[in-house]
């Protein structure tokens, strides 16, 4: 064998081996968005992505793994509304109106996986770590929103970040465009 085709053969292998791992990647992403990150079992990943169980424990060797591959490439296929276009915006009022329209509008994209995530997170600590990058997010998107405000306004923007308040209030029949004039409202009479 010559040493090219050896090469040849090394980069198919690698190449093969990599969109095996993105298959089994999107399986569990799919599961995770439509019955829960803890109704997802393992033989269901490997089905739904054609491959064995053992070759799913060879790219993925423990459920933790499994899971933060997940949370990466699911955030960073959904990236979360930018913050410092928030920050650029002087006016509180206005900031605070940007920040969750463009917030509940990817709450609407993503209402199936962060329902199910955030429920599961509840139950399981793989399910609450694969969630952490959105907390993490919430909580320097309050940090740019109640910049100048009282304490009371800070709960209240706390509480307007909240998918669990966009969920409740897209499931009463309120419209984007509603739920931030509400929760608007809500704020700045805190």
């Amino acid at each position: 064998m010559s040493r090219e085709s050896r090469k040849y053969e090394l980069k198919k292998r690698a190449a093969d081996m990599a969109e095996t791992h993105q298959r089994i990647t999107e399986a569990a992403i799919e599961l995770h968005g439509t019955v829960g990150p803890s109704r997802t079992t393992l033989s269901a990943v490997a089905e739904r992505a054609g491959v064995e169980r053992r070759t799913l424990y060879r790219h993925f060797p423990t459920e933790a793994d499994l899971f933060a591959a997940c949370s990466a490439h699911y955030f960073t296929a959904n990236p979360m509304p930018d913050l410092d276009g928030w920050r650029a915006i002087r006016d509180p009022h206005e900031r605070l109106v940007r920040a969750l329209d463009e917030l509940y509008a990817y709450y609407e994209r993503n209402a199936p996986m962060f329902g199910n995530a955030l429920r599961d997170a509840e139950l399981s600590d793989l399910a609450r770590a694969a969630i952490a990058p959105l907390h993490e997010y919430l909580d320097e998107a309050a940090a740019v929103l109640v910049t100048g405000r009282r304490r009371l306004r800070a709960a209240a923007v706390r509480h307007a970040l909240a998918f669990f308040t966009w969920q409740s209030l897209a499931a009463n029949g309120a419209k984007r465009a509603d739920a931030v004039r509400l929760v608007t409202a809500l704020v700045e009479t805190a």
